[in-house]
């Protein structure tokens, strides 16, 4: 791979799998989460439509590689309108519109031994390791866009609100990302490859709904950023 790199994740016209739902993207679901969100490939819209009601699932491209080699991450989205009682700092209110993963691939010999010892636990009940890190790029309800903080359940997840409240509801927006820097600017070093890039409208902890489209999700080298 080089600077010219570019992985089209999910296209305008992207194959469909048999259930339903643009191929290489699988379903993400949480064994403790019962109610999942409905998604669909939308052939009108060319995106992919997620309605959540008190439920929370995701989907997920497995993608791995150097993040350096395509750091540069766009996508387009839309929501509804973000949730009334969405709060980015409570457990209770971390519910969100839309929002875009990208997970980093756990590598022991970056750890120390109690993550080695928690990580290959987990490891042996699932089949693999779970991410190292990650870095979710949220519409957010009351984080002003461009402010950045950890998820209330654990900090190696750390959230950048890219969008914020309902002033661009029901539009289509078109996002870029520098995901090397975000990554250096959040954790304070390099990251290890990528480990997968997930789709996620929720509103199980709020108890309400929300509505989303994504499209044309792609990774790119460094010469492709807009000045």
């Amino acid at each position: 791979m080089n600077a010219e790199a570019l992985f089209v994740l999910l296209s305008t016209a992207p194959l469909l799998a048999p259930n339903g739902l643009p191929r290489s993207w699988e379903p993400l679901a949480f064994p403790k989460i019962p109610a999942r969100t409905a998604y669909e490939w939308s052939a009108s819209s060319s995106a992919v439509h997620a309605v959540a009601a008190r439920s929370a699932s995701g989907l997920i491209f497995r993608h791995q590689g150097p993040v350096a080699a395509a750091p540069v991450l766009r996508w387009r989205w839309k929501v509804a309108g973000t949730l009334a009682k969405g709060d980015e700092r409570r457990k209770d209110g971390d519910d969100y519109a839309a929002r875009v993963y990208i997970t980093f691939k756990y590598e022991p010999s970056r750890a120390g031994l109690a993550t080695r010892l928690k990580y290959g636990a987990v490891k042996a009940l699932r089949g693999e390791y779970p991410p190292h890190n990650a870095i979710a790029y949220i519409w957010a309800n009351k984080l002003a866009a461009g402010e950045s903080a950890p998820s209330p359940y654990t900090d190696r997840v750390m959230m950048v609100a890219v969008r914020s409240g309902d002033s661009a509801a029901g539009e289509w927006r078109s996002e870029e990302r520098d995901v090397l820097e975000d990554y250096r600017r959040l954790f304070g070093e390099d990251p290890p490859p990528y480990a997968g890039i997930a789709l996620m409208t929720d509103a199980d902890n709020t108890g309400g709904r929300a509505e989303a489209w994504y499209a044309d999700v792609t990774l790119s080298g460094r010469s492709s950023l807009l000045e």
